[in-house]
């Protein structure tokens, strides 16, 4: 990953909104939400919550895809992992960091 990627990948998730947006799709797994039930489970207007769709969109965080007559937004887990992995690269000088890292999310295989 590029630091341009990294830093629009930060910024996107940089907002109270977005992350907690994010983080219920995350959660939500590959299944994903529609966007009704976002609306809903965050209490963020229509209006607001597509702007915040977005912006994590155009960080490539989130995706969509359409079923039936409804939008249907998930998490980018590959996308979350490299941005994770990024983070963590040459963690700790090469050595093993405790508590031990977490494994990446199974999601994005």
């Amino acid at each position: 990953m590029e630091n341009k990627t990294a830093v629009t990948a930060l910024a996107a998730l940089a907002q109270e909104t977005r992350l907690s947006l994010f983080r219920a799709l995350v959660q939500a797994g590959p299944a994903g939400l529609a966007a009704g039930k976002i609306s809903e489970m965050l209490r963020i207007a229509p209006s607001s919550l597509s702007f915040h769709l977005k912006e994590l969109a155009h960080a490539g965080l989130i995706e969509s895809r359409n079923e039936s007559r409804f939008v249907i937004y998930s998490a980018n887990f590959a996308a979350m992992n490299q941005l994770l992995a990024f983070l963590s690269e040459n963690c700790c000088g090469g050595h093993d960091c405790l508590p031990a890292a977490r494994p990446a999310c199974p999601q994005a295989e």
